[in-house]
């Protein structure tokens, strides 16, 4: 058996190995504990030409957009902050056409990414869809974004979506080992599905355990080693969103993010402050404590409410005994199979 290989990195290192410029790139969390330092990171390297997979174009989309990165985004909700009379980065580059964007459903969304993972080709989704505007209007994929047809069975006319496949996942989870076993719990929505349908996945943490800890609670595992390419140990990886049993969403970030995000003066000097400023995370939370205080942090750290552990213990793990013996018969596994040569059993 091949020894497992150690995948800690660094952001830096895990986004300049595994994100290529032109890459199709998914943002595997969902509306929750966005993977925000590899983002940043992204835009500190300034990657060119992606098609950015998100399903929900929130402060991790906006800045993106802001920073050059993306030239296509598949979507399904996008931010705008201040409403019609406002804008955001997304509505700008759009306005300006440095930007093109195809939208689904989250349910459509979601089918796209499902099939990927599973290997097809293509999804039925709901064919309700036909006579919206999401079904007429296309904007890179055209005639891919939904195709229809016959059901083998029924013949009924069905709506389809393509699988997604992406090149790079960047996802943020709770904990993960140094092999690169991801383990995240509370809202899931599509982080499993982006992250096995695409090519590469790199995974950032709050903190990296021991591989024991992960082999106690395998219900968490979301992504299992081998599917990983990269694990980098990022504490407050996804500030100012939050991260279930570490810290709550900083409203206040948060908002003031917002504000900025208006008009495109204003997010450039929160971007030159706060991603191209701070090299790093530790950087980057060195000058939250410094700006505001430590205080801010400590308020939106989670109080501890553990789950009731969970028995996985088994009288033994294996049908063989220490003495290697079958358990049940008490011979050997030469014996065993001296037995099944002799009734014609053993083939090859």
């Amino acid at each position: 058996m091949a020894k497992a290989k150690n995948k800690i990195m660094s952001s830096q290192e895990a986004i300049s190995t595994f994100v290529k410029d032109g890459d199709h790139l998914v943002i595997g969390n969902y509306t929750v504990g966005t993977c925000a330092e590899l983002v940043f990171e992204v835009i500190r390297q300034q990657k060119k030409g992606l098609t950015l997979y998100s399903q929900s174009g929130v402060f991790d989309v906006e800045v993106l957009v802001a920073g050059g990165c993306v030239d296509r985004l598949v979507s399904t909700y996008v931010y705008r902050a201040g409403g019609k009379e406002g804008g955001s980065a997304v509505e700008r580059a759009m306005k300006a056409g440095t930007l093109k964007m195809e939208d689904y459903t989250n349910f459509q969304y979601n089918a796209r990414l499902m099939a990927g993972m599973h290997g097809f080709s293509f999804m039925q989704v709901l064919e309700g869809a036909m006579v919206t505007d999401l079904f007429k209007k296309r904007s890179f994929m055209g005639e891919n974004k939904y195709k229809v047809i016959d059901c083998p069975y029924t013949g009924k006319k069905i709506l389809t979506v393509p699988a997604a496949n992406p090149d790079v996942c960047i996802v943020h989870v709770q904990r993960a080992d140094k092999f690169g076993n991801a383990q995240y719990w509370g809202a899931l929505g599509s982080v499993a599905a982006a992250a096995l349908a695409s090519k590469k996945i790199v995974v950032s943490c709050e903190e990296i355990v021991e591989h024991d800890i992960i082999q106690s609670s395998p219900h968490l595992t979301i992504i299992p080693s081998y599917r990983v390419d990269a694990v980098v140990e990022v504490p407050w990886g996804a500030h100012p969103t939050e991260v279930l049993g570490y810290y709550n969403l900083d409203r206040t970030m948060y908002a003031m993010f917002f504000m900025m995000d208006m008009a495109g003066d204003s997010l450039k000097t929160w971007m030159d402050e706060w991603v191209y400023g701070c090299p790093n995370r530790q950087a980057y939370i060195d000058h939250y404590i410094a700006s505001y205080g430590s205080g801010k942090l400590d308020a939106i750290k989670a109080k501890p409410y553990f789950s009731a552990p969970a028995d996985y213990g088994s009288a033994y793990g294996s049908c063989w005994d220490n003495n290697d013996l079958e358990r049940t018969m008490g011979i050997t596994l030469e014996e065993m199979e001296k037995i099944l040569e002799e009734r014609g059993l053993l083939n090859g």
